[in-house]
């Protein structure tokens, strides 16, 4: 009799709360878009720096090593 109790009782549980069970916050519609400055915008100009100065230096070592006639 206890068993039929849990059982019936474990039903009517899950029959009202399946709402809040699978409940979950929706998307919002429109996200909040991440702002590109500060430290972003300095790294790239820091790696765009950075590649200039290795073509340079390997336009550099490149004449260097052409034999002159």
């Amino acid at each position: 009799m206890k068993s039929l109790i849990y059982f019936s009782l474990a039903i009517v549980f899950t029959l009202l709360f399946t709402t809040i069970l699978f409940a979950q916050p929706s998307a919002p519609m429109n996200p909040t878009q991440a702002p590109i400055d500060g430290g972003l915008s300095l790294l790239a100009a820091a790696g765009g720096g950075y590649a200039i100065k290795k073509l340079r230096d390997r336009r550099k070592r490149l004449m260097e090593e052409e034999p002159k006639f």
